[in-house]
């Protein structure tokens, strides 16, 4: 019943716009963008792929050397078992900042040398930092309320984690807009299409921000978050710099709109929970040997064990996120109906952002959370012909 329960979420939360059965016609990549600019996106990217398997492998390097001898913490400490649990988890959350950090800089000499930022070592290392740390607090949080259950219930901490750890997503998810530091757009076309663009897609005008991400890349983006009353559309300041079109810019709107229309971030809580239940209880199933959650002594476990079902669930939740991706440039589409536009905006996010427009499929697969830039030309041409 709870599997067939699971099924019928999952099969609701995958319902989409885009046409059952769309057929994607082939893309001539070397013919709308220059070889030689594919062939820079490609060196650019396969460092990024590298960079990440080897990151992990220290991630998790780390990790089960601190739930081998991070126990010792737990013995030498007087400050209580839910002291001693917070004590633990904040020295494993700095483990794992400090074991990143030298592949951080190395990205940033990266993204220098390819022209993607300015940015110098030590600020990007500390950028959003008032971010971090609400993330940071929001982990020892749901470690506080998972030891007090544990403490309560030590085999069934989990069926109540699980439900807490979804109320916090959300509520991170709802906060997440006020924490980034934005300015009004300013810009009365895109403001006035916003309108326009909502009443379409059949929601309630959005608010629309702008942020200065000039200090740490040249890479245009827009995002959407927040939900209710929190409900934001982020232009970064590099897509509005010249470089884009108007009609291009306006497609970005109309796809962010989407995300909100679609009502994806509830649908993205939807996912969470969904695996938030399975993924308490392989916790607290792990954590056993330790004496289980209530005991301190098994949270730099539980911390490694967080980060494994994370990147093995990377895939998955990639699949999810190029899905909703995919739903939110079908809507852009039928609200601008303008494909040219469409098709000009990906093929520029490949020259201004070096995305390879065709990865690898193992890479596809495993890293990218959005279509493939030839996917996103070719679904613009595919509803260039419905169209007709």
């Amino acid at each position: 019943m709870l599997a067939g329960a699971w099924a019928a979420a999952a099969y609701a939360l995958w319902q989409s716009r885009v046409p059952g059965g769309l057929d994607l016609p082939e893309v001539d990549l070397a013919g709308r963008i220059d070889p030689d600019v594919i062939a820079r996106s490609k060196r650019y990217e396969s460092f990024f792929r590298i960079e990440f398997v080897v990151a992990q492998l220290v991630l998790i390097g780390v990790l089960i050397a601190y739930a081998r001898w991070g126990i010792r913490f737990a013995r030498e400490s007087a400050a209580g078992r839910i002291g001693t649990g917070m004590l633990l988890g904040m020295i494993g959350l700095a483990l794992v900042w400090i074991s990143q950090v030298p592949f951080r800089l190395a990205e940033v000499w990266w993204d220098r040398r390819y022209d993607q930022t300015d940015a110098g070592y030590v600020e990007t290392l500390f950028a959003n930092w008032f971010e971090l740390g609400a993330e940071f607090l929001f982990i020892c949080f749901a470690l506080v309320i998972v030891m007090a259950l544990a403490g309560r219930f030590p085999r069934r901490w989990w069926l109540g984690a699980a439900p807490v750890f979804v109320g916090l997503a959300a509520l991170f998810a709802f906060i997440f807009p006020y924490l980034s530091a934005t300015e009004p757009l300013g810009r009365p076309d895109l403001e006035a299409a916003a309108r326009d663009y909502a009443k379409q897609q059949g929601i309630e005008p959005v608010r629309l921000g702008v942020e200065d991400v000039t200090d740490f890349t040249s890479a245009p983006n827009a995002y959407a978050v927040g939900f209710g009353p929190s409900k934001r559309i982020v232009f970064w300041n590099t897509l509005l710099d010249g470089r884009f079109s108007d009609g291009e810019v306006k497609v970005v709107l109309a796809h962010e709109l989407a995300h909100h229309s679609r009502n994806h971030i509830p649908e993205s809580l939807g996912w969470y929970a969904l695996f938030a239940i399975p993924g308490a209880w392989l916790i607290a199933v792990a954590t056993r040997r330790r004496g289980g959650m209530a005991n301190a002594a098994a949270v730099p476990l539980s911390l490694l064990v967080i980060v494994v079902l994370n990147l093995l669930s990377t895939p998955v939740y990639n699949a999810i996120s190029r899905h909703m991706e995919q739903e939110s440039d079908w809507v852009a589409l039928e609200t601008t109906r303008d494909p040219d536009s469409a098709g000009g905006l990906f093929e520029n996010f490949t020259i201004e952002s070096l995305n390879d427009p065709a990865p690898p499929t193992w890479s596809y697969l495993l890293f990218d959370s959005h279509p493939s830039v030839e996917q996103r030309i070719a679904m613009a041409e595919a509803w260039r012909e419905r169209s007709k």
